[in-house]
């Protein structure tokens, strides 16, 4: 943290500018020794034009942002230099930096001094890199909602509820003789943790629309082979991402590829087709297949409208008979020869890809299903990274053990112990605790200059 330390912060490559961050106690000093302008005596948050110079060589004209401590991103002194965007140039005048004396930050170091500094929690700077890595409209909105603290906000909220109980609990405990105090009793902690577990109930299904808008969403393509699998995701991508033949077992190996709805990436897994075979190639694509199924989040089973329904088709129908599957009937411009058990009615879906009929409904099945309309909300506070909503499943088993207990009619000493640990997981999401390892895990996803 004494360090001065700077990086590039735009990519590095050929364009208009290209922006070097320098940070720390003696940013301003290092800066004004190679910049012609007075960088000591210029005000906060102004911008001064000048060139870069070393050893009596001119390396580039820039303009130069000084922002003095404490309000700047990291609370340190900031100071960022606008180059011109060639890569040589860049690299110079970055070279120049770590020559007289400025260290080179490591990944995430800006936005881990911010956090360190107080300026921002441990949530709020997972979120800047959320924002940084979103790759859609919604994981954007919902990165810039847990920056701005809307989360953090309904994080301290249910903590303050749980120290309020523990309070009251303790004062009970140590100093019986004061009876003006609040005696908890079995009724009224039934009411606060009733009151804690639907707040901390919205946390974890929020938590599991936001692993949705982060991640997107998997949807494996099965069937039987020449059933029109590799057609029906070129159609649904508007591509021709995968090799399409009247050859059964032309898919050998999983073939991916995304589109967006509602404002969510939606990953179709086209996979080989499934079917009893001795070809050893063809047979590992098959169990690669199942086992995508499985691992997936929607499962699209593909049936031709104009043969029979098989064996293998009637394991993968009862298989996977859950909320999870979708039935698309492909092939209903010709005659039709299938049969599908009636308790499957609900699931279908009919169409084609010569008249490319039955996708848009497809689509739109896809959408309510996964209830993508009221996940991408104007509301977006949703924890999404796995240590995150790892912490918040923690921290409501722990208020579960504690409802647990009091319907047992354990001593309320008792149950203050999972109130504690409710109370420190929830801490931990916004690093109200830490430990130093897992800072240092967490920011070192972060990009060189952030």
């Amino acid at each position: 943290m004494e360090d001065t330390i700077c990086a590039i912060s735009t990519s590095l490559s050929i364009g208009a500018i290209s922006i070097i961050r320098v940070s720390g106690p003696k940013a301003i000093f290092y800066v004004d020794s190679i910049f012609s302008g007075d960088l000591k005596n210029a005000k906060t948050h102004t911008i001064t034009y000048g060139h870069i110079k070393y050893k009596n060589e001119v390396i580039d004209e820039v303009l130069v942002m000084l922002m003095r401590s404490p309000k700047t991103y990291t609370t340190e002194d900031i100071i960022e230099i606008n180059c011109h965007g060639g890569i040589n140039t860049t690299k110079k005048v970055f070279e120049i930096l770590l020559e007289i004396g400025c260290r080179l930050a490591e990944p995430g170091e800006f936005t881990k001094r911010a956090y360190l500094n107080g300026r921002i929690n441990l949530l709020e700077a997972e979120s800047v890199n959320d924002l940084i890595i979103a790759k859609n409209d919604a994981a954007r909105n919902m990165a810039i909602n847990n920056v701005d603290g809307i989360l953090t906000k309904k994080i301290r909220n249910i903590r303050e509820k749980i120290s309020k109980i523990l309070t009251n609990i303790e004062v009970n405990i140590d100093y019986p003789e004061y009876t003006d105090e609040l005696q908890v009793t079995s009724n009224l902690m039934y009411d606060y943790l009733s009151d804690i577990t639907t707040e901390l109930n919205k946390l974890v299904e929020g938590a599991k629309n936001g692993r949705i808008i982060k991640d997107g969403v998997s949807v494996a393509i099965i069937g039987k082979p020449n059933v029109g699998k590799s057609s029906i995701l070129n159609h649904l991508l508007d591509e021709e991402k995968a090799i399409v033949t009247d050859i059964p077992g032309t898919t050998r190996d999983i073939v991916e590829g995304s589109i967006t709805l509602n404002g969510v990436a939606i990953n179709f897994i086209d996979t080989a087709g499934i079917r009893k075979t001795e070809d050893i190639v063809e047979k590992i694509g098959v169990d690669k297949s199942q086992k995508t199924a499985d691992n997936s989040d929607l499962i699209l089973l593909v049936l031709n409208n104009n043969e029979e329904l098989s064996n293998e088709e009637k394991e993968l129908l009862n298989k996977y008979n859950s909320d999870r599957l979708i039935i698309f009937i492909n092939k209903n411009d010709l005659i039709n020869k299938l049969v599908v058990p009636e308790e499957f009615k609900s699931k279908i879906i009919y169409g084609n890809t010569i008249d490319v009929d039955g996708l848009d409904i497809l689509k739109k099945t896809i959408s309510e299903k996964l209830n993508l309309e009221s996940i991408v909300s104007k509301d977006m506070s949703y924890l999404s990274n796995i240590r995150q909503i790892d912490l918040v499943n923690k921290a409501n088993s722990s208020i579960e053990n504690a409802n647990n207990a009091l319907a047992n009619g354990m001593p309320i000493d008792i149950i203050e112990i999972d109130l504690k640990s409710a109370w420190e997981y929830l801490g931990k999401i916004i690093g109200d605790s830490y430990q130093d390892e897992l800072i240092d895990e967490i920011f070192r996803n972060f990009c060189l200059g952030k």
